[in-house]
């Protein structure tokens, strides 16, 4: 299968970056195409634990180019750091890193901006990272953003850069913020661009070669679909197209390459960040589920919102997403959970007792929906050594299959630990 894109089915955090590390073995190419540094994710294989945000996770496979597509967004610092850790691990992306000249870049103005637009919205803050990447995007579509090209030419960087100060200096004035200096961003922008120089190399000839030979690409994509900017509960999404069909746009891939879609859910449901999250626990078990699943940012740190999995939306995204087959994540977590949950649907107070749909509404009508739920008895035993499919506890085994049949997908793994060694593919 030429093209193999692995989506978030939820609102991020499903352990994406794990899924990819371990199908980048058989790939010859690994390449992101959207978001920017505002998500990360935790690798663990033979090399060590990387904790990523930008890098894609081909990395660790020596034979496998890792791409950066032109629907990243670059905060140049992070990528820097990033690639130091890589290096430092014995790793060499010398002639293996691709990273698109076309990548608009994270100025030092765009997370100025961001704040202010959070701290003016107060209580109703769509709770970003502060990262800037709503502002990038903002500029990118806007015809104001500076790209990696812009960088090969310091005097076009420079007036480019004269041009949006006067802008985003006059609105950060305005809001009662310190204004921004021109030579101090240049300066700095241009050492960081020499130290990455090297790797800045359009991708698409080299990708378009890959297929042409049928080579295996790998696409990761950032966050989750529940985030996207357009089939998110906007206006609490990010500013990307984190689904599958964006990579067509964000990498140069067309829609014909992709075969194989691996959407990745948690075996629960979590979120970081305002907005509706229908199965949302705030109750002990939403604690134990915390706990258990480690459930804080890799980015931000911030403790993630926790509930039960709901089937509902994720028969939805797999079904945005064309999903060919699911991974469910974590499964571990509910080892000691005595009895489960599975939200099948929702009520709303104005369609009596019919069923709805996650699609039907916006965010302020996810906010008044109830779950309905499926009861399922744990297993009550710990499956963190199970490599099996057949071995996991007859219980949990019920709860995958469950889980398969109300999402209409069906799930070909299945993990029950943070090592790459614990993920199970099922028969």
């Amino acid at each position: 299968m030429p093209v193999t894109i692995v989506v978030g089915s939820q609102w991020g955090d499903e352990a994406k970056g794990k899924m990819v590390d371990l199908l980048s073995e058989q790939a010859s190419i690994v390449a992101r195409y959207n978001g920017g540094d505002n998500a990360g994710h935790t690798v663990i294989n033979q090399y060590g634990t990387f904790k990523l945000r930008l890098t894609p996770n081909g990395f660790s496979t020596p034979d496998a180019s890792c791409v950066i597509g032109s629907g990243v967004v670059l905060n140049l610092a992070t990528l820097i750091s990033e690639i130091q850790t890589i290096q430092q691990a014995g790793i060499d992306l010398t002639n293996r890193l691709w990273i698109s000249p076309r990548c608009h870049v994270v100025m030092p103005y765009h997370p100025a901006v961001e704040a202010v637009y959070e701290e003016a919205k107060g209580a109703g803050a769509t709770g970003t990272t502060r990262r800037g990447m709503g502002p990038v995007y903002a500029d990118k579509v806007s015809y104001n953003g500076i790209r990696l090209f812009d960088f090969a030419d310091p005097a076009v960087l420079k007036s480019k850069l004269e041009t949006q100060l006067k802008i985003k200096n006059s609105f950060l004035q305005a809001s009662g913020k310190q204004p921004l200096d021109l030579e101090e961003i240049l300066s700095e922008k241009l050492a960081q661009y020499a130290q990455l120089k090297q790797y800045v190399q359009e991708p698409f000839g080299l990708i378009q070669d890959t297929l042409a030979r049928n080579g295996e690409i790998l696409l990761e994509a950032a966050q989750g679909s529940l985030l996207d900017n357009d089939w998110g509960t906007y206006p609490f999404v990010t500013a990307s197209t984190t689904i599958s069909g964006g990579a067509a746009a964000g990498l140069g891939v067309a829609p014909r390459w992709i075969q194989r879609v691996i959407g990745v859910a948690k075996a629960y449901t979590t979120r970081v960040g305002a907005g509706p999250m229908p199965t949302e626990l705030l109750d002990a078990d939403g604690e134990a589920l915390r706990k258990a699943g480690a459930e804080f940012g890799t980015v931000t740190g911030r403790p993630r919102r926790c509930g039960w999995f709901d089937a509902a939306l994720v028969r939805f995204t797999s079904q945005l997403n064309g999903c060919t087959e699911l991974a469910l994540t974590k499964l571990d977590v509910l080892d000691f959970m005595p009895m489960i949950k599975i939200c099948i649907g929702y009520h709303h107070p104005e369609s009596g007792d019919r069923l709805r749909a996650y699609w039907e509404g916006d965010a302020a009508w996810l906010s008044q929906i109830q779950p309905v739920y499926l009861e399922m008895e744990g297993w009550m035993q710990s499956t963190t050594a199970v490599r099996q499919f057949g071995d996991l506890p007859a219980r949990a085994q019920a709860y995958v299959h469950k889980a398969a049949e109300l999402t209409g997908t069906k799930i070909s793994f299945v993990s029950v630990g943070p090592e790459r060694e614990s993920i199970i593919r099922c028969e």
